[in-house]
């Protein structure tokens, strides 16, 4: 064997694959050996090769969600997240701008800050003590005679991520300077973050309710936008939903959306964004909503201040879709139910999954305490849904380390899915259209500008 070369079992008509790797790059031919019309090889959820490709090729060269503008709602307050592998800090300093700077000491390379969440007017590294004000600016250095003349402090600011953009509040940034705007990277996912936004009477939302963190042991690109499990992994919420049981604003369901007679469709929306769509169902399930909400107190109110701002219509669908699109924005965010989900990829078999509860601006405290119950009913630690998923997802790992007849299907529905002028295209609720659209840019980010074999 080639020296550089792995060898995968599995090939087309049992001939094997062979995935390839030299010192610069996995090879960009032996990529689209990997990801075929309707099938996955299993090396693209297991490899270690694949994994660090997948690092810094979509990781640390896309844009990436890091956090909301409500999570630092006053000047100092911060969130560290990560950029791939690369640490990073979400801060409004005190210029009231919300930057993303690298944590990372401009001295000798040290962390600046160590705390997952607060609030301060200076990051102080702690192993020579060089000090940096809240926008990153460094604004002092321990014996600083040592430097000589020549240095200009104004020269070794804390570094900002390559490019920062915001959308309504939700904070992007990329490690690399040549991404496109992040206006044409969300497309028509924009449209779908309105809806969760526009929810509120003040078209503001808050993440300041804490997070749920878990780890699974499988791959990151397992997460969201199935609508072909709920049945199988959540058979015992869907009778739950079958008994027409109630459990708030935010739930998803009146009626069961994944009974193949719903009106519900996958939908990809370009740039592996993709999502559940089940606005025509809600709207259709509008009154039960409408009389749910009514009982609960500032309910009534809610929905008249959305009929006044937006209209009869709009705000219908406001409160059906109840600031749940269900989408995915590849590759790290989704918004499902009643959070802002962001996903970690640890190793090539471990994700770490950060969960946000969503509260609405401007309603009565009961509504956000209703949707915070709701949110934990199903994605809580004990609650009825997401362990699920995390089970299923090991198990999906577990799997895929056999690698006799290694394939992965994605076919469902590629026979009948449809393509629209606003260049989305949709299938049947439990088609894989999510699945082919999210491989297909996975496929264009992991071979742009890699060398061919």
């Amino acid at each position: 064997m080639e020296q550089g070369c792995t060898h995968f079992e599995g090939g087309s008509a049992g001939s094997p694959v062979r995935f390839v790797r030299n010192a610069q790059s996995v090879v960009a031919a032996t990529l689209r050996q990997l990801v075929q019309p309707g099938r996955v090889h299993s090396a693209v959820y297991t490899s270690p090769d694949i994994f660090e490709a997948e690092i810094e090729r979509i990781f640390h060269g896309s844009w990436l969600y890091v956090g909301h503008a409500s999570e630092v709602p006053q000047k100092g307050d911060y969130r560290v997240r990560r950029l791939g592998r690369q640490p990073v800090i979400m801060v409004r300093g005190h210029d009231d701008v919300v930057r993303v700077l690298m944590n990372r000491c401009r001295h000798r390379g040290a962390a600046v800050c160590e705390q997952e969440a607060g609030r301060e007017k200076f990051f102080r590294c702690w192993f020579h003590g060089w000090t940096y004000d809240n926008t990153g600016k460094l604004i002092n250095v321990t014996d600083p005679a040592g430097y000589g003349d020549d240095f200009r402090m104004e020269e070794y600011s804390l570094t900002s991520a390559p490019r920062v953009e915001i959308y309504r509040d939700f904070v992007f940034a990329s490690l690399s300077p040549k991404v496109g705007s992040l206006a044409e990277y969300l497309g028509p996912a924009a449209q779908m973050i309105d809806l969760l936004v526009d929810a509120s009477p003040t078209r503001r939302i808050k993440l300041s309710a804490g997070v749920h963190k878990t780890v699974y042991n499988g791959n990151w690109k397992m997460v969201g936008m199935d609508g072909y499990h709920p049945h199988y992994v959540h058979a015992s919420v869907v009778s739950m939903w079958q008994r027409q049981a109630d459990s708030g604003i935010g739930a998803t369901h009146r009626a069961d959306p994944f009974d193949g007679k719903a009106k519900t469709y996958t939908r990809d929306l370009g740039h592996g964004h993709a999502m559940l769509d089940m606005r025509e169902h809600r709207v259709e399930h509008y009154a039960d909503y409408e009389t749910y909400l009514k009982g609960v107190q500032g309910g009534a109110e809610y929905i008249e201040a959305l009929a006044a701002r937006d209209g009869a219509e709009q705000s219908k669908l406001l409160v059906a879709i109840a600031g749940d699109p269900h989408i995915g924005v590849f590759p790290n965010m989704q918004i499902i139910n009643n959070q802002v989900r962001i996903m970690v990829p640890l190793e090539p078999g471990r994700t770490e999954v950060l969960m946000f509860p969503v509260l609405f601006d401007g309603v009565d405290d009961a509504i956000n305490t209703m949707r915070l119950r709701q949110h934990e009913s199903f994605y809580g630690p004990a609650g009825a849904g997401s362990p699920d998923d995390a089970e299923i997802f090991e198990r999906a790992q577990r799997g895929m380390n056999a690698q006799v007849n290694p394939w992965i299907d994605i076919s469902r529905g590629m026979t009948r899915e449809q393509a629209h002028p606003d260049g989305t295209i949709t299938g049947h609720i439990s088609d894989e259209v999510p699945q082919r659209g999210q491989m297909r840019y996975w496929l264009e980010l992991m071979t742009e500008g890699a060398e061919l074999e």
